[in-house]
């Protein structure tokens, strides 16, 4: 018999296989007398699971998470929506009972989004700025009912416009006047912070409109909101179930609403650390990434660059692949939505927004 010895060289031996071949080539069992000479075995670490226990690195819990909700007007049934499974959206009696159920699961807050009728859109979004519209009433049922919850208030036009866009319009250039979508936003920010919400998320894109929303908040006597700027937002592919959960896509006559000229380029990084620099700078309390599995070396760099916390979004996308997949029998659901929660908590953000929420911490009960 001879020995044969397989290795990757280069760096020492750090992948090899050991074996005995007779003469035949079988392969044969090594001498009980064979013992590497490690000093470090891993593996010793990774034997039993009260030891993966000592030594696990990432844990995601209820209070790490945050639900997206949408909310329509009425008083019917809630509406399931096709292209997120498991997700509905919800008339305000209804709202108030999901976040009832959210707190008692350890979940701290919830995101809200309108889905407005037709009749309430516009070309400039008008709706948006009634101190009754759908979204305001939802707020101060929620708190009413659910104060220890916290909301978060979207600032954005796309669920209020007729054409989809995050602002207004400007018919001459066709892309969105920026400083015209500030004051609105801005304007928005005081009527949910009257509300009683507790974060508001500008989610827009805009720029300099942090700096403005804090200086409206301050001015009006709103200085405890807190702001979580979506810093860096991706124009990304993941986003059409969300735009056809809030009515934006079909208000548009598009699920692939161009939004490039304010939403990042997918593949600028350093892009990505400019805007979150401003967004720190005029005085945001929370950042945010998004979307998440995508954008995890982006979680990873912002992280090292900020005492913020910081939040990732788990988008529409990310949400309905895994579904999907899920649906078919090719993924095992509750493993795929712990690994994907854990590598966005891994990456470095302190919170995540996403529709695994709710089941999630469900599954933590047994």
């Amino acid at each position: 018999m001879k020995l044969k010895v397989l290795f990757v060289a280069g760096c020492g031996v750090t992948d090899f296989t050991l074996s005995l071949l007779n003469s035949a080539g079988t392969l044969c069992r090594m001498p009980e007398s064979f013992r590497l000479d490690l000093i470090r075995r891993p593996r010793r670490m990774r034997r039993t699971a009260a030891l993966r226990a000592l030594t696990n690195e990432t844990v995601v819990l209820p209070q790490d998470l945050i639900q997206p909700l949408f909310v329509i007007d009425g008083a019917g049934p809630a509406e399931p929506i096709e292209s997120l499974p498991g997700i509905e959206r919800l008339p305000i009696s209804k709202l108030v009972e999901e976040c009832e159920a959210l707190s008692a699961l350890g979940i701290p807050a919830v995101a809200l989004f309108p889905k407005l009728e037709a009749s309430c859109k516009s070309d400039d979004g008008r709706e948006a700025l009634n101190p009754d519209t759908l979204v305001l009433r939802a707020i101060r049922a929620i708190k009413k009912a659910v104060p220890e919850i916290a909301v978060i208030a979207d600032l954005a036009l796309d669920p209020y416009t007729l054409h989809g866009h995050d602002g207004l319009l400007d018919l001459s250039t066709g892309d969105l006047a920026n400083d015209a979508t500030v004051e609105i936003l801005a304007e928005m920010a005081i009527l949910a912070a009257q509300a009683g919400v507790d974060v508001v998320a500008p989610s827009d894109m805009m720029d300099g409109r942090v700096g403005a929303i804090r200086t409206a908040l301050d001015e009006h006597g709103h200085e405890q909101t807190t702001i979580m700027a979506y810093s860096a937002k991706f124009a990304s592919a993941y986003y059409g179930p969300f735009r056809d959960a809030v009515g934006s896509a079909k208000s548009a006559g598009t699920s692939n609403l161009d939004k490039r000229t304010y939403q990042l380029n997918p593949g600028n990084r350093r892009e990505a650390l400019t805007e979150i620099a401003l967004d720190e700078a005029e005085g945001a309390d929370i950042l945010m990434v998004k979307p998440a599995g995508p954008y995890l070396d982006i979680i990873r760099e912002v992280r090292e660059v900020t005492e913020l916390p910081l939040a990732a979004y788990q988008v529409s996308g990310e949400y309905a692949q895994i579904m999907a997949a899920v649906e078919k029998g090719w993924l095992d659901l509750e493993r795929c939505r712990e690994e994907s929660l854990l590598a966005i908590k891994r990456a470095g953000a302190d919170m995540i927004l996403t529709y695994f929420a709710k089941d999630y911490a469900e599954s933590l009960l047994g």
